[in-house]
């Protein structure tokens, strides 16, 4: 009978009593148990000292088999996997509307852009009279073009009249003006403020273009003029912020900034709106 494993070893005066079996059964029984701590040390020290690949690799046997080779044995070939797509359609690419026969697709709103119709010959009936030939149908072109400027003189005549009988003179007064004395028509008062604050076109650019379409005013004739109109227009922005400070629920843009060294005078102009609302 060979003793159990234990990791206490006997004493001199029991090994002196052991037979020779019994130190067979010693000696097989104390090998297995340092093959088991060998294991269990090696295990280990992988653990401590692998790389993370290691830590969580299972350790090898040679008597087990891959999973492969449980599942198909090596020479048996397996099926290629198919796997069904569902169908879609797909999208066309997007040509330009001046290409082949995107010609006659109309990229505008023709309620609002202006169209001028140019009839373009045919060469093969030039020089024809009208009765050696018919016309079948009619393809149309669109091409998006540009016009040196879209400014607009305004040219009133006023007739100076003298009556016969009490020969008295009269004339018809001059249009009234949104800017009183100004030659300034109040559509290009809008499109002056509407060019600088809507599309960010500075006055400069705005003079540049006048002189570019052949109209000379100064410079700062513009400053006054958006000065002028500014003016006109502070009622209506004080009334729009009665009525805001007024209503009972207001709302404004919380977005976070970075504050950087400025951080109390960004503070500072926060806590200021605020107040005015």
């Amino acid at each position: 009978m060979h003793p159990a494993p234990t990791s206490k070893l006997p004493s001199e005066t029991e090994l002196a009593s052991y037979s020779p079996a019994q130190f067979i059964a010693l000696v097989q029984t104390l090998g297995v148990t340092i093959q088991s701590l060998q294991a269990q040390l090696e295990w280990f020290q992988r653990q401590m000292f692998g790389t993370k690949s290691e830590r969580l690799r299972v350790l090898e046997n040679a008597q087990q088999l891959a999973l492969g080779e449980v599942m198909a044995p090596p020479s048996q070939t397996l099926p290629a996997k198919e796997r069904l797509v569902a169908a879609h359609t797909r999208r066309e690419a997007q040509q330009d509307a001046a290409v082949g026969e995107a010609d006659s697709v109309p990229f505008f709103d023709e309620a609002r852009v202006p169209v001028e119709t140019i009839e373009v010959p045919d060469p093969q009936i030039e020089g024809l009279s009208p009765d050696q030939y018919k016309v079948i149908s009619q393809k149309v072109s669109y091409r998006l073009a540009q016009r040196p400027g879209s400014y607009v003189i305004l040219k009133y005549l006023r007739s100076v009249t003298k009556r016969v009988d009490t020969q008295a003179i009269s004339c018809a007064p001059a249009p009234v003006g949104v800017i009183e004395g100004s030659r300034a028509d109040v559509s290009f008062v809008a499109g002056l403020l509407t060019d600088k604050f809507a599309y960010h076109l500075p006055l400069y650019r705005q003079h540049r273009r006048l002189e570019d379409s052949g109209i000379e005013v100064s410079r700062p004739w513009l400053t006054q003029l958006s000065q002028q109109s500014i003016a006109l227009l502070e009622p209506i922005y004080d009334a729009q912020f009665d009525s805001i400070r007024a209503s009972r629920v207001k709302a404004m843009d919380e977005t976070p900034i970075k504050a950087g060294a400025r951080q109390d005078e960004a503070r500072l102009l926060l806590a200021r709106v605020r107040r005015a609302q």
